[in-house]
This record gives C-alpha cells, structure tokens and sequence, in this order.
C-alpha cells in the first residue's frame, strides 16, 4: 500500500448527497476479487452513455460530457469533494478499490457511511471527515477557481487551501499510522513473519503428522 504522509492535489467536486457504493461501482463489475482494474469503470453510469459490462474497451464507450469527472478542468484530480453520507448502500470494497485505482488519494465529505469509511483506510484512501460549512465553502471555491488545489498534510492532520488557510481533521491514530507507513491487514501481519515461521516451525516439530499431505 502507498505510503501517504504529504501530498497537493487537483480538487474535483461531487455535488450530491447519499452517494451509494452501486454508483461507485455499479454491481456487474463486482464479479472479479482481484483488486484490479476497477478505476476505469468508476461511477460508470454516470461517467458513460451507454451500458458498461467486464471486459469492454473503455476506448470504445460513450462519454458522457456533462459528468464532472470528465470535464477537462478536472482530469487527473486525486482528491473527491463530496457531500454527506457518501459510499453509502452496500459494503463492497470494490468501492475504495474503484476510486482508488482512479487515481483519487483523499476524499472530503461532511460524513460518510460507516463501512466504506474503514474499508477505505484499508485501502490506502483518506476519507476526511470536515463540517458542513467548511466542505460548502470549499464546493464554492473549486467551483470558482481552475485548477483548484489542497495540500493534504497526515502527519499535522491539516487540510492547505491555496489562500494560506488551514483546517484541521481527526484521523484515529492507529489508521494514521497505518496511511503513513503504507500498512494494508497483510502488510501489518508480514510485520511478525519471523514469529509465523518460528511458531509453524515449533509446531511442526511437536507435531509432525500436520505436515502429512493425503494423496490427491
């Protein structure tokens, strides 16, 4: 998982309420488990004209003009500005894999739903929890400006406006740590791979019939 401690990105807006994980990832994309490949069809019903199926050439499909995220403004943007309960509806964690693989590193809303906001620290993704007014004021901002960028700082735990003015977020700290050290569940596992093989190797000598394979 990438390490995340500072980083500037172009801003995007989402101007919608109840953003569900369907239209993160609409449900016929969910047949693959490989974590791979899911960016391209991010917000597909909205992002394309026609119906989107695995495996289509993204080179062939109909773009829709009008969806913010195909708006030359805001093409290579990483970081989401969303309203409240955004990746709200089912747990699939192909929702943070999709944004991700994206390019999206952060997202800013007023609240999120509850599971999406823990798979996506799982996944690498910041979700940032701000208030209302504050996430209103920077829809007004991005709106205005071209080109529009924050600076994500997780070490401080503060969000840079191109003005100067700061604004502070809460982050657990065990998920911080995780973000800044690039620590996915297996990655904090590999940590005590030498105690893994030091107790496999001590219970196999105790037992070594667990080592015994049928025949196939």
């Amino acid at each position: 998982m990438q390490k995340m401690t500072v980083f500037k990105g172009l801003v995007v807006p989402m101007d919608r309420d109840n953003v569900d994980t369907d239209a993160i990832i609409p449900k016929q994309f969910l047949k693959s488990i490989r974590k791979t490949g899911f960016g391209v069809n991010l917000f597909d019903e909205w992002r394309y004209l026609d119906a989107g199926y695995p495996g289509q050439d993204p080179n062939s499909r109909q773009i829709n003009p009008d969806f913010v995220l195909n708006l030359p403004r805001y093409q290579g943007a990483s970081i989401l500005l969303a309203r409240k309960n955004f990746g709200c509806g089912s747990s699939r964690e192909h929702a943070p894999w999709a944004l991700a693989q994206y390019g999206f590193r952060a997202i800013i809303a007023p609240s999120f739903a509850d599971i999406f906001f823990d798979n996506c620290f799982k996944n690498g993704l910041l979700p940032i929890v701000l208030a209302e007014s504050f996430v209103a004021r920077l829809f007004d901002e991005v709106t205005a400006f071209a080109g529009y960028a924050l600076t994500i700082d997780l070490v401080r735990q503060v969000i840079g406006k191109p003005d100067g003015e700061e604004g502070p977020f809460e982050v657990q700290a065990f998920r911080k740590h995780c973000l800044i050290n690039g620590l996915d569940d297996i990655g904090l596992t590999l940590r005590h791979a030498d105690m893994i093989r030091g107790f496999e190797a001590l219970r196999l000598s105790q037992k070594p019939w667990l080592a015994l394979t049928l025949p196939a």
